[in-house]
């Protein structure tokens, strides 16, 4: 995943950024580290403070909450938004299931970054308004 352009396209896909123009979305790909993790790294504990944001972009990712597997994401599944927009408690424990490279990015540079730039902090809340829904219709269910 070296190339910009396929981090602006993985990144595309996380429904966070899913208001953001293509050159808002190049910087904050500009943002993202690119980090390679073996199998069995716990990448977020939960009740531990979130900071960071990760997007898969190869490899799998298990989630945990009180010790039960309630999901698994690959390449495009991000984990840690509400991390990125307000720092607090992990809601789930996380752990790399394959060696897997992961996009990783954390509150104080995004901070910066809607700071310097209102259109984006408003997209971004737009994106996340819709997660918070797309939550609340799940629990609905």
């Amino acid at each position: 995943m070296a190339a910009h352009d396929s981090k602006v396209d993985l990144i595309a896909s996380v429904p966070l950024f899913e208001g953001l123009s293509r050159g808002e979305l190049a910087q904050v790909a500009q943002l993202m580290d690119e980090v390679d993790l073996p199998v069995g790294q716990v990448l977020m504990r939960q009740g531990d403070l979130g900071r960071q944001m990760f997007v898969v972009a190869q490899g799998r990712v298990a989630i945990e909450r009180d010790g039960q597997k309630i999901d698994e994401l690959g390449p495009g599944g991000a984990v840690g938004e509400m991390a990125l927009i307000s720092e607090g408690p992990r809601n789930a424990t996380v752990t790399t299931m394959e060696p897997s490279v992961l996009l990783v990015v954390d509150h104080r540079g995004f901070h910066s970054l809607m700071d310097l730039s209102p259109t984006i902090r408003l997209r971004i809340m737009g994106g996340l308004a819709n997660k918070i829904r797309t939550l609340d219709t799940d629990a609905a269910h």
